[in-house]
């Protein structure tokens, strides 16, 4: 796996504590990030930097929380292009977590598959 996108070790670790949870886990997280993408999006349409900064905060733990350092880093970014109401960087790192995100979800997705029993 791509460790410049996803920790093995992290996601070796939840494999471990969430024994057959674990494709659980992986779709739990990829239909909340969905979610979360689309309330980062919305923030920043409605210039809110509060909100921008909040969801993005949330997003960054449940990317920390999967191993995604990558995407992780893009969000502490964007919460604090929130935080300082910086928002015509936001739409630049959006796109970057949008994309990231993407390669993220395939790698899951193929993390899943492997893991079938």
């Amino acid at each position: 796996m791509a460790d410049i996108h996803l920790d093995s070790t992290v996601l070796a670790a939840l494999q471990d504590v969430m024994e057959d949870e674990y494709p659980v886990l992986l779709d739990t997280f990829l239909a909340d990030s969905e979610e979360r993408l689309r309330l980062l999006r919305l923030a920043e349409q409605a210039t809110d930097g509060q909100g921008l900064r909040l969801a993005a905060h949330s997003f960054k733990g449940s990317c920390s929380n999967m191993g995604a350092s990558l995407l992780a880093g893009l969000c502490k970014q964007l919460e604090e292009v929130g935080r300082r109401e910086l928002l015509a960087e936001a739409p630049e790192l959006i796109e970057q977590i949008e994309r990231e995100f993407a390669i993220v979800r395939i790698l899951l997705k193929s993390e899943r598959q492997r893991y079938r029993r």
